[in-house]
């Protein structure tokens, strides 16, 4: 009964160190707003895509099948957006991953009279959080912070 016992402890401590080595921890993604680009919207609403750069700094590859994001600029929330994209972000990879989002006529309104406020800025701060949906290792969770500056204007000669 006793050497029964023992195996059994045995047998579990093995399982569980082999479980743990399967779904050890992971590193964080990193990732890049890398471009927005307008879209056909309805009504009051205005549509873009947003494409963000998903680095895998991990040694296994990341499957997901799905995708939601909220952008916030100046600290107030401006677009959110979700899509069903699946796909795998390589091992030691990376991947650009499109999604549409939407403005409503409201975020619209809130940003435009929080920068009409004061005197014009050389930058707006924004923060992007969101999700990857699925895959093996289930939901894993993203953000990035970063400042959207304004173009130079072109010099005319």
């Amino acid at each position: 009964m006793v050497i029964a016992r023992r195996i059994a402890l045995i047998t579990l401590l093995l399982a569980l160190g082999a479980c743990s080595s399967l779904f050890g921890t992971r590193d964080p993604l990193n990732i890049d707003l890398v471009g927005l680009e307008p879209a056909t919207g309805q009504g009051m609403e205005a549509r873009f895509t947003v494409k963000l750069r998903v680095q895998n700094p991990n040694d296994q590859a990341i499957d997901y099948n799905g995708i939601a994001l909220d952008l916030s600029v100046n600290g107030q929330p401006l677009a959110s957006g979700v899509s069903d994209a699946s796909g795998q972000v390589p091992r030691f990879g990376e991947k650009v991953i499109s999604v549409p989002v939407s403005i409503s006529a409201f975020s619209a309104f809130r940003q435009a009279w929080g920068l009409s406020g004061g005197p014009p800025r050389q930058g707006m701060p924004y923060e992007i959080n969101g999700k990857l949906a699925g895959g093996l290792f289930g939901t894993v969770r993203f953000n990035d912070k970063g400042v959207l500056n304004w173009p130079e204007p072109v010099a005319r000669p």
